[in-house]
């Protein structure tokens, strides 16, 4: 319960933020890792169909993928919510949709893309002649996991970096050189991704990036006893 002069609430605020920092932090990470095991493990090209029915390595980057999305989904929700916190009520209406919209849609497909990796596991532990059946099933389950992770997800993550971008400009809390930072990266996701390139990688990079300062603005704050507004001295 608050006391009459409002300290618990302003313990409870303080603290909120500073914890779902650090899940930020924890997403960033694990979400690099299952992309970059996915990369890996589902190959770019059709023709590498028999190898990779045959090589148990890639199929346990996919299953250590598999087991590493799910959290990376919790966390990145996590995320979200210390950025909604960390910049309070000054939030704008259109952004805020956006912000709100673009990551839980990405949330979303980052969940079809493991249901249907999950299934093309489920597919290839079986398939021990690979039959032209199985390859052509095959097939079209790789295709529909790359398109996801590369056109698809990495669009709506180009959003996000945008709309929170912007909030973060606008209201000053964001410094200079990560303002330009995430409008690289919203660029990088909508144009480059794509083929045998990693390049997706920068968007968990840029949410670690963002966490950190999230992390370090809001320990100021309760170091400070307080918990200012957006100022300039916030985004220095």
């Amino acid at each position: 319960m608050p006391t009459t002069d409002g300290t618990t609430a302003a313990t409870r605020a303080l603290q909120t933020p500073r914890v779902a920092a650090v899940a930020g932090i924890v997403a960033a990470v694990l979400l690099g890792i299952a992309i970059l095991l996915v990369r890996l493990a589902v190959p770019a090209h059709p023709e590498d169909a028999a190898d990779w029915i045959h090589d148990t390595s890639q199929r346990s980057f996919l299953h250590t993928a598999l087991m590493l999305l799910p959290f990376a989904g919790i966390f990145f929700l996590w995320f979200m919510g210390a950025v909604r916190d960390f910049v309070g009520d000054a939030e704008d209406r259109f952004f805020a949709t956006l912000f709100l919209g673009s990551g839980l849609l990405f949330v979303a497909m980052l969940f079809v893309l493991a249901a249907t990796a999950g299934s093309l596991l489920a597919v290839t532990d079986v398939s021990a002649s690979a039959s032209a059946g199985e390859r052509a099933l095959w097939q079209y389950g790789r295709h529909l996991v790359l398109e996801l992770l590369t056109s698809y997800a990495t669009r709506m993550a180009a959003v996000f970096v945008v709309s929170t971008t912007t909030i973060g400009h606008r209201l000053g809390i964001f410094p200079r050189w990560l303002v330009w930072l995430g409008y690289l990266v919203a660029l990088v996701l909508l144009f480059a991704v794509g083929g045998e390139s990693h390049v997706e990688l920068v968007f968990p990079l840029w949410m670690l990036a963002v966490s950190s300062h999230v992390f370090v603005i809001t320990l100021r704050r309760h170091r400070g006893g307080g918990r200012p507004g957006p100022t300039g001295a916030d985004a220095a």
